[in-house]
């Protein structure tokens, strides 16, 4: 999506496919039940502290519980930049997200002298916070010695290998910085990325952007969700604080990176109508669940631990190159990471289809861990029929600063 696309009103016609779906939700409600799961429920008036109240706390919208909208969006960072300006535009944006999570404006929105430019776009007055959160990551050209830390570049961040099953678009790929604005209202989301990528002319340029919607990935507390292939997604997804220390949290030996994380984002376009013309059994084995349920084939409900070495009729109950089988924390030495997906549509493609896929975020203390995973995925996935990875980046996510302070200060102290 191109930025004329995005700041031209994209959102305006999310919002009205919005209403168009709340109008067919209601149409069908007596058919198909309560269209929210039970015990799931939306408080715009919610908000999510911006500073951390101790050392090496992480940033929101990591493990904060998904909410229902996203934007996704990189920027580069001029070659002739200085170690100054970026200091200015992470500390403008920290000061900035405080505000916006707080529900407030980051500045007036009706100048007193009517010749003047509004310092707030408006678009978000009397929302409330909407459970915002917005997630700031460093690219590795951040490091790159454009401004002088070099020395200061994180042992595990690298820009990501060619991998299997790629088709990415150099358009779509990369960037020096990334923000992920998550909230229950997507005017809310779109409001915080309209108004930091103000903010931020003259000192970083958009590279790329995804509107997400309709979370594909469940917070403890939340029903699974689904993707728009139709099957439940973030079933086994991490939930124990064990796991989160285990595997997506930076240790102390990543000395300013401690309490942080390691952000890889990934767009996924989904060949929609091959997928709907494929029988939903053959789909079920693609996955390696049952489509309504979410079970393993193996048998049992939802969160049924799956047996992969479950047989039916003399073979294997689960497919050995299912989705499942071959992502699976037991097949991959333990390894797991956080998924905090969106499923996103660029409304039709050149050739007449839907142009439509998954906005794949997912947090880890190493991204490596992900390139295994997906170098076994990419390889031998029967998904991958169905799938092109056509964007990619990776980022390093900072611990959220202290009252006072700014993202990424220890970088030049």
């Amino acid at each position: 999506m191109s930025r004329r696309t995005l700041f031209g009103g994209g959102l305006a016609a999310a919002g009205a496919g919005a209403g168009a779906l709340a109008g067919v939700e209601a149409l069908f409600h007596h058919q198909q039940g309560p269209v929210r799961p039970a015990g799931e429920s939306i408080d715009l008036s919610r908000r999510h502290p911006f500073y951390a109240a101790r050392t090496a706390a992480p940033q929101a919208g990591v493990r904060t519980e998904p909410q229902r909208y996203c934007v996704f969006m990189t920027f580069d960072l001029p070659s002739t930049g200085t170690a100054t300006d970026l200091q200015v535009l992470l500390a403008t944006w920290s000061a900035s997200i405080a505000r916006l999570q707080g529900g407030d404006t980051v500045g007036v929105v009706e100048p007193a002298h009517g010749t003047g430019v509004g310092g707030d776009t408006g678009e978000a007055l009397d929302l409330g916070p909407a459970s915002l959160t917005v997630t700031l990551g460093l690219g590795p050209g951040v490091f790159d010695g454009r401004f002088g830390l070099a020395g200061k570049r994180p042992s595990r961040l690298a820009a990501l290998p060619a991998l299997p099953s790629d088709h990415l678009s150099e358009s779509l790929t990369g960037g020096d910085l990334s923000l992920q604005a998550c909230a229950d209202d997507p005017q809310v989301a779109y409001h915080a990325i309209r108004d930091l990528a103000r903010i931020a002319r003259g000192r970083a340029a958009v590279r790329w952007t995804v509107l997400g919607f309709g979370r594909a990935a469940a917070g403890p507390h939340q029903a699974t969700p689904r993707n728009l292939l139709g099957f439940k997604d973030g079933t086994r997804n991490i939930q124990s604080d064990a796991d989160y220390r285990r595997w997506v949290w930076a240790g102390a030996d990543e000395g300013w990176m401690a309490g942080g994380t390691y952000q890889v984002a990934r767009k996924i376009q989904m060949n929609i109508e091959i997928w709907d013309a494929d029988p939903v059994s053959d789909q079920q084995r693609v996955i390696g669940r049952t489509k309504t349920e979410g079970s393993p084939l193996s048998g049992g409900t939802e969160h049924t631990t799956p047996d992969f070495h479950a047989t039916h009729g003399g073979a294997k109950a689960i497919d050995p190159t299912s989705h499942i089988a071959l992502a699976a924390h037991e097949a991959n030495n333990g390894t797991k990471i956080l998924r905090r997906s969106y499923n996103y549509t660029d409304g039709i493609n050149q050739y007449g289809q839907l142009d439509a896929g998954l906005l794949f975020l997912a947090y880890m203390n190493d991204p490596a861990h992900f390139v295994a995973l997906q170098k076994k995925l990419g390889a031998s996935d029967r998904l991958n029929e169905y799938i092109s990875h056509i964007g990619s980046a990776v980022f390093a996510v900072p611990p959220a600063p202290k009252p006072g302070a700014y993202i990424g200060q220890s970088l030049f102290d």
